[in-house]
């Protein structure tokens, strides 16, 4: 039989790329993944984070975890999905937090499709409070708007008092809180923030804090909630006296300038936060985040 005449093998099948939905089996291979994509974080990390996600419960008809690009059972691209519920006003709307986006460098030309596929529940508004430099461009172009310029590093024990005023710590209900409020607070406490409560007269004012450091070295607290961030600007100084009693003097404080009647200063440019949706996040509340489920 001549070579001609010989059969030849089929060629190989080309390896297929599809995005799917993360399912808890994956959760091992994401935190590899994003170890290698992040290696300023542990692996310990991402662990710890994905078995937090892993217990919460997601509004219905949102993904439990995200998405990823799959390429033959390799997981070579992940975007979490952070959902749940807040307070916008008197009324509470469902967020979801876009975080930890990481494509293999290979397969770059497909990042576009995380994010498309991750933004397309209308009844959601999306945000990202940790965008990298590089990936600003993409995420505006997909329609993000900017809602957040810096921070402000506050000095709150320094502002004016208001004598009549007491702050304790929030464990658990409480009267002059709803149960909405007691939600949002007592999944951030399980996380590890500090909540406190400003009480005047009869009326009642949840804040909540992730501990933390800036710079690694000088301890803070980041506020991650508060119903309108005009009560902390109105409970700046008793909040701030509460905080610096527990080693906290600095409060760091999503902002777009200097805040007028809270001491510190504003940082530009370092930290800017997006979203893209019906309801425009607001400063002060980053309760369904990375910076609260992961502590970052």
């Amino acid at each position: 039989m001549s070579d001609i005449d010989r059969p030849r093998p089929a060629p190989a099948a080309a390896p297929r790329l599809r995005c799917r939905l993360i399912v808890e089996a994956d959760l091992p291979a994401v935190a590899a993944l994003l170890t290698a994509g992040f290696p300023d974080r542990t692996h310990a990390y991402w662990t710890a984070g994905l078995t937090r996600m892993a217990r919460r419960d997601s509004p219905p008809d949102l993904p439990r975890f995200g998405y990823v690009l799959d390429r033959d059972g390799d997981l070579v691209g992940v975007i979490l999905l952070i959902s749940g519920t807040t307070r916008a006003g008197d009324a509470f709307v469902t967020r979801s937090n876009l975080s930890s986006w990481y494509v293999d460098p290979a397969f770059q030309g497909y990042a576009s499709i995380l994010i498309s596929q991750a933004t397309k529940y209308k009844q959601s508004t999306y945000f990202n409070v940790s965008p990298a430099e590089h990936t600003r461009p993409i995420i505006e172009a997909q329609g993000f708007i900017r809602y957040s310029q810096g921070r402000l590093f506050a000095l709150p024990a320094f502002a004016r008092g208001r004598p009549s005023v007491r702050v304790e710590a929030i464990n658990g209900r409480r009267k002059g809180l709803d149960a909405r409020d007691v939600a949002i607070l007592e999944e951030q406490r399980h996380y590890g923030c500090l909540n406190l409560a400003a009480i005047d007269g009869e009326a009642v004012y949840p804040f909540s804090f992730r501990l933390r450091t800036v710079k690694g070295v000088v301890p803070a607290a980041q506020l991650v909630y508060c119903r309108d961030i005009a009560d902390m600007v109105r409970f700046a100084g008793p909040i701030g006296r509460a905080l610096a009693r527990r080693g906290r003097g600095v409060v760091v404080i999503d902002a777009n300038g200097p805040i007028a009647g809270i001491p510190g200063a504003f940082v530009a440019g370092g930290m800017p936060k997006y979203f893209k949706g019906p309801d425009r996040p607001r400063d002060g509340d980053l309760s369904n985040s990375e910076i609260v489920v992961f502590g970052l």
